[in-house]
C-alpha cells in the first residue's frame, strides 16, 4: 500500500540517511524526496510540502550535526518524530582505472572524512579533502568528473553501485561498526510506547551560580533519566548557550509532565523538541512505578495541607 505522506531525506539518492530511511517497513511506501541539504529538508517540512523529513543528527565518532541542533532551536513547531540508529557504509569510490597514488582530492560530507581521515591518509597522503553536501553527493560528483582519476569520494556502497563507479577500498572508516544516528522529523507528538524518549532545548538566559545543576536537578528529583546534554551557543551574544537535553520517557508520562513544568517556570525559556520511540528499546524501565511512588507523594501533600488549620 503507497503512504499518502511524502518523506524528505537529505540526498541526493544514494546516500546513508536514504539508507537509514530504507529499513524502516513502515515507511516502505511512502513518497521520497531527495533533497540537497539539511536546511532544504527542514524547511521542506516546516513548510509541509513534505510530511516528514530525515537528517542525520549525531555520529559515535565526530559527535553531533551541529547545523540540524541550531535549526531544531530556531524552529518551535518542528519535532522530533523518532529516531533511527544505524552502522553507516564508508567506502573509498572512483572512477575505474583510478590509482590512489594520483589521487588529489577526496569528496565527502565533512562527518563522513572525519570518520575515515586517518585511513584516507595512509592510502592517499599526496591527497586534500573537499567538504560536499552529502556523501552522495561527493560520489556523483566524481562520477562526472572530467578529469577521471584525480578525485575519489568518501560514501555507501550503495552510491557506487547507483552512479555506476567502482568501489577502490571497501570499509574505510577509521572506526569499523561507527552508528549514526537519524531523526525523523514532522508536527505533533506521537503516542507513548513504554520506551520512549524526550528532547528539549533549555536556555539559562542570566548566567548564574549553579543553573546547569538547577536543570539536572529537575530531572534527578523525579528520577527521570537524563541520556544526553549537550551545549550550542544561541549566535545572539557571546557567552549564552542553548543546552539540548534528551531523557527517558513520554510527554504524556506524568513525571515528565512534572519536570518540564518545573523547567519552564524556573527558566522560561525551554522549546519542546518532542517525545518518541527510542530507536533501541532495550533494558528494563519503570515508568509506572515512579508514577505511581510520585502520585502517592502528591497524595501525602494533599493531605498535609487539607489538615492545616485555617484562622477565622
Amino acid at each position: 500500500m503507497k503512504l499518502a505522506v511524502r518523506i524528505g531525506y537529505l540526498g541526493p539518492p544514494g546516500t546513508n540517511t536514504e539508507a537509514a530511511l530504507r529499513t524502516q517497513d513502515d515507511l516502505a511506501g511512502a513518497e521520497v524526496v531527495p533533497l540537497a541539504t539539511i536546511q532544504e529538508v527542514v524547511e521542506a517540512v516546516e513548510g509541509r510540502s513534505v510530511g516528514l523529513g530525515l537528517v542525520p543528527i549525531e555520529n559515535q565518532i565526530e559527535g553531533s550535526v551541529n547545523v540540524i541542533l541550531d535549526l531544531l532551536a530556531q524552529r518551535p513547531d518542528l519535532l522530533i518524530r523518532r529516531e533511527i540508529i544505524t552502522v553507516v557504509d564508508m567506502a573509498l569510490i572512483g572512477r575505474a582505472g583510478t590509482r590512489l597514488g594520483e589521487v588529489e582530492e577526496v569528496l565527502s560530507h565533512p562527518h563522513a572524512t572525519a570518520q575515515c581521515r586517518h585511513t584516507a591518509q595512509k592510502l592517499m597522503p599526496q591527497a586534500t579533502f573537499v567538504a560536499t553536501n552529502s556523501t552522495a553527493e561527493a560520489v556523483q560528483r566524481v562520477a562526472e568528473d572530467a578529469n577521471p582519476g584525480c578525485r575519489v569520494a568518501i560514501g555507501p556502497r550503495i552510491a557506487a553501485e547507483l552512479y555506476d563507479v567502482d568501489v577502490l577500498h571497501d570499509d574505510v572508516a577509521d572506526y569499523p561498526g561507527a552508528e549514526t544516528r537519524f531523526v525523523l522529523l514532522g508536527h505533533g507528538v506521537p503516542p507513548r510506547t513504554g520506551a520512549d524518549k524526550t528532547s528539549i532545548v533549555c536556555h539559562l538566559g542570566v548566567d548564574r551560580p549553579g543553573s546547569l545543576l538547577a536543570i539536572l536537578q529537575e530531572f534527578a528529583a523525579r528520577g527521570l533519566n537524563m541520556t544526553k546534554i549537550e551545549s550550542r551557543p544561541t549566535k545572539g551574544s557571546l557567552g549564552e548557550y542553548w543546552f539540548f537535553i534528551d531523557i527517558e520517557g513520554h510527554l504524556a508520562d506524568a513525571l515528565v509532565q512534572d519536570a518540564l513544568r518545573g523547567l519552564r517556570y524556573r527558566f522560561g525559556s525551554v522549546h519542546f523538541l518532542g517525545s518518541y520511540p527510542r530507536a533501541r528499546r532495550i533494558g528494563v524501565f519503570h515508568e509506572q512505578e515512579e508514577e505511581a511512588a510520585w502520585a502517592q507523594a502528591g497524595d501525602w501533600v494533599t493531605s498535609l495541607v487539607s489538615d492545616m488549620e485555617v484562622e477565622a
